[in-house]
């Protein structure tokens, strides 16, 4: 739920079998993806758009922005947002409320 087009997605930079094993190798040590935390089934929450064919405009993106914080963390958070609404680049600001 990540990006919008995983199928055709699988082999290219960012999505490759090899990057998300290790995503997953470096949440179950003991990290937190603090958007999926509070938000777990939230789609079309995507923080990059490529500049070709209109993608943001049709909001054909990725979620490749994140704040990953420790586990001991986890009761501290308090709110993650992706400011999508707010252009300027081929990314959006992604926004973390935590209590420290």
């Amino acid at each position: 739920i990540d990006l919008k087009n995983p199928k055709t997605n699988r082999k290219n930079a960012g999505f490759s079998d090899e990057e998300r094993a290790k995503m997953t190798e470096l949440l179950e040590s003991g990290f937190t993806d603090t958007f999926r935390y509070l938000y777990p089934d939230a789609v079309d929450e995507y923080s990059w758009w490529s500049y070709m064919g209109k993608a943001r405009d049709r909001n054909v993106g990725w979620r490749i922005d994140y704040f990953i914080t420790s586990k001991h963390l986890d009761k501290n958070i308090k709110d993650a947002r992706i400011h999508q609404q707010i252009f300027g680049s081929d990314h959006c600001p992604v926004e973390l409320d935590i209590d420290l």
